[in-house]
């Protein structure tokens, strides 16, 4: 059943309307209890939490919105994640080759006049710049930010919707990089090493151009704010994934002291700059990865507006060790790209990123394997394929084999893997956040080909076939199974 949200209230009022969100009007602090008190109920697969009275501010502050497969599902406009791969095969298909028939032809005319709909539409009057806030007036800790966890530098933004542009292109990125708030009017700007935002830094500079705008949504529709977790390519712009996944436009307006179009229906955005050239010390911080980011020097975004809704709700999250609900948000990542690596690399039947290897650290893969070598074939494909090649380990398995099951997946590798021949390394770029390589951003990167071996493989033995009860046997005791009295 598809749906789509105007904005952010609209998903809150749809999650409560199923029972996945609770209201707390107990007094809490922003300094750790909100984050203790998520952190239990994300493990927990409880519902979103919306605080409405946190101690010195008026603002209610929302967290665990994406916190299970279901609410992030709902918030993409699905019921279930895997519809968001159908979706972009049936587009898939329609780019790649020309339909057959006259009323197929039309149908594919209909789906592409759809496509051209989707663009950001822009509108002069916004909800996000009910209330306008600049110079002197501009102060953030006048918004309910968290601190997340003991060890943390400060307080930090956690879900923004980082908006940068393309000097050389136009074409808008969206990214989600952690900001740590100095002071009334500036904050760190974690973009990694490997992220659009970065790169249209580095182009800034290439241009000569000193500071380089930069505009900060925080809430919104819950399909945009998740494109800004997506690695998309960078000439590919968050704003029409989402309006793809909406089925209809983001609404935008310029703002209203950077020449940059933000999300209309944001709940509050930060317009201001960062100096291409300025560095300051940020971190440590409680990441993803479940450890601390060391401190360590990046760029500074200063604020030159603050403008929001009379009645902003502050979006936010926590990360650490998963699950959390970052979790969710890649795992909605993991299913919609999908069928864009299987365009790629045919022979991928199905893939998973799962929590304990925290997203990018371990890929499993299952491949139709068809001659020696096919496993490595595949890894060293994948670890071609854009921010694929942060992943430190990659599993190739059976395509019979079921990627979502981890007792599967190591009963298969421990039992089909000669070390020496189906263990492979690669060196290559890793995740600014890895602290175990032997450089930073570079290490080695591990792949295992746990699939079933050909006689060539084995020194002309012959492959175990597995364990499997016959099937007459499975319906007879299936019939038969009340009488057991089991």
């Amino acid at each position: 059943m598809a749906r789509s949200y105007r904005d952010l209230r609209e998903f809150v009022a749809f999650l409560e309307s199923r029972g996945e969100l609770t209201r707390i009007k107990a007094a809490v602090s922003w300094d750790l209890e909100i984050s203790q008190i998520c952190d239990r109920v994300v493990k927990q697969s409880g519902p979103a939490l919306l605080f409405e009275n946190v101690s010195g501010y008026k603002t209610p502050v929302l967290i665990n919105t994406f916190g299970t497969a279901r609410r992030m599902a709902w918030a993409l406009g699905v019921d279930d994640l895997d519809e968001l791969g159908e979706r972009v095969r049936k587009l898939l298909h329609m780019v790649q080759g020309p339909p057959q028939g006259l009323l197929n032809k039309l149908r594919a005319l209909a789906d592409l006049a759809k496509m051209a709909r989707i663009a950001p539409q822009r509108v002069d009057d916004a909800p996000c710049q009910e209330v306008v806030l600049k110079g002197d007036e501009v102060d953030l800790f006048k918004l309910p930010i968290i601190k997340c966890w003991p060890q943390d530098a400060g307080r930090y933004i956690t879900l923004p919707l980082v908006i940068t542009r393309d000097p050389e292109s136009g074409v808008y990125n969206l990214g989600m990089y952690r900001m740590q708030v100095f002071d009334k009017s500036t904050t760190g700007m974690h973009w990694q090493t490997h992220k659009v935002g970065t790169h249209h830094q580095r182009l800034t500079e290439e241009k000569g151009m000193e500071r380089m705008e930069v505009a900060v949504a925080l809430g919104g529709d819950p399909a945009t704010v998740w494109t800004g977790s997506a690695p998309l390519p960078p000439d590919v712009s968050e704003y029409l994934v989402a309006g793809f996944l909406r089925e209809r436009p983001v609404e935008v307006v310029k703002g209203v002291t950077v020449d940059l179009e933000v999300p209309a229906q944001a709940e509050i955005v930060l317009e201001g700059y960062v100096d291409v050239k300025e560095r300051r010390v940020e971190g440590p911080f409680g990441d993803h990865t479940g450890y601390y980011s060391l401190a360590e020097e990046y760029p500074v975004f200063h604020v030159t507006a603050v403008t929001h809704r009379r009645d902003a709700i502050y979006p936010t999250i926590i990360v650490g060790r998963p699950p959390q609900e970052d979790y969710w948000m890649g795992k909605a990542t993991e299913r919609l790209f999908l069928p864009i690596i299987q365009m790629v690399v045919p022979e991928v039947a199905d893939m998973n990123m799962p929590a304990e290897g925290v997203f990018h650290n371990l890929v499993v893969v299952s491949i139709k394997k068809e001659f020696p070598g096919h496993a490595q074939k595949v890894a060293h494909a994948l670890w071609g394929l854009g921010l694929m090649m942060l992943a430190k380990a990659i599993v190739v398995v059976d395509h019979n084999v079921n990627v979502h099951d981890l007792s599967e997946v190591a009963w298969r590798v421990t039992n089909n893997i000669d070390a020496r021949r189906d263990v492979f390394f690669a060196e290559g770029p890793v995740d600014d956040l890895d602290h175990a390589g032997s450089a930073p951003r570079f290490a080695s990167k591990l792949g295992i080909d746990a699939t079933r071996k050909g006689r060539g493989e084995l020194g002309g033995r012959e492959w175990p076939p597995d364990i499997v009860m016959a099937p007459e046997m499975v319906a007879l005791v299936e019939r038969r199974w009340k009488e057991y009295g089991l």
